[in-house]
């Protein structure tokens, strides 16, 4: 990246759904040298759960697994946009998805994202890199938080056993629509993190993209003496790393400080 003036250590691009502001809100918290983020957003048509949920009479796992599917058809244009900025890292600021259907989900759903990029491109996905991060602090037995309906927290409860955690607790937050996760009050994350903790408890990870919790988690890991993991942290850490880039970062949670 050496003839990059502004980009001379990567350029990374994000892909976020179109709700999502979440994702850019964290983000804008990382002004390092030399790197810079591209987002690219696709479009959301299904936005509001609830409403979906009384049209239609389904129930609310099914609204869900429907919002997930069609988030799936509208990726693809913007990988291919982003892509042409000659970004050096893709990352995926989305989490729901890399957790579906467990390890095989896992699996095939990166394998429709690479199939994309050219051989040997690289990307991070949320399963990915909070799977490496609790790796990194030795975790074995975790709780997780998410902003999804009992169907999303069972898939998450899925994958990570499957990968050989033992999950204590899966607190679902089971926000109304897509850009409500983003509404989602300090005091109900709190509250979320006081249920899913105990002292057999390893470590706490929030999934869920658009709910931000850069701005609690690493008062709280002191606090709480272990890691606590925003998706949104362990996506950048892991997009970081994998270009070559490991500035210690301060503030920001033990996971950029430490490793």
């Amino acid at each position: 990246m050496d003839n990059y003036q502004i980009a001379r250590r990567a350029q990374i691009g994000v892909l976020i759904p179109s709700t999502n502001t979440g994702v850019e809100y964290d983000l804008q918290k990382f002004g390092l040298d030399g790197v810079t983020w591209h987002p690219s957003r696709f479009w959301i048509e299904l936005k509001n759960w609830a409403d979906e949920k009384a049209a239609t009479g389904d129930t609310e796992n099914a609204v869900f697994e429907r919002f997930l599917e069609l988030m799936r058809t509208e990726m693809p244009p913007a990988i291919d946009n982003v892509m042409s900025s000659k970004i050096s890292h893709l990352m995926l600021g989305m989490s729901a998805e890399t957790f579906w259907g467990g390890i095989e989900g896992n699996i095939e759903f990166e394998k429709a994202v690479r199939d994309q990029l050219p051989e040997g491109f690289g990307l991070t996905t949320g399963a990915t890199a909070s799977h490496e991060a609790l790796q990194n602090f030795g975790a074995k037995t975790i709780s997780v938080i998410t902003p999804y309906p009992p169907v999303g927290d069972d898939n998450v409860r899925q994958y990570f056993t499957e990968i050989g955690y033992n999950v204590k607790h899966v607190k679902g937050l089971n926000r109304p629509s897509a850009t409500a996760i983003a509404e989602t009050s300090i005091k109900e994350v709190m509250d979320a993190v006081k249920e899913v903790d105990g002292d057999d408890v390893d470590a706490i990870l929030q999934c869920g993209t658009n709910l931000s919790t850069v701005d609690l988690f690493p008062t709280l890991e002191h606090w709480l003496e272990k890691p606590l993991i925003p998706i949104n942290i362990a996506t950048v850490w892991h997009a970081l790393r994998a270009c070559g880039i490991n500035d210690k970062i301060q503030g920001k949670g033990r996971l950029l400080e430490e490793f």
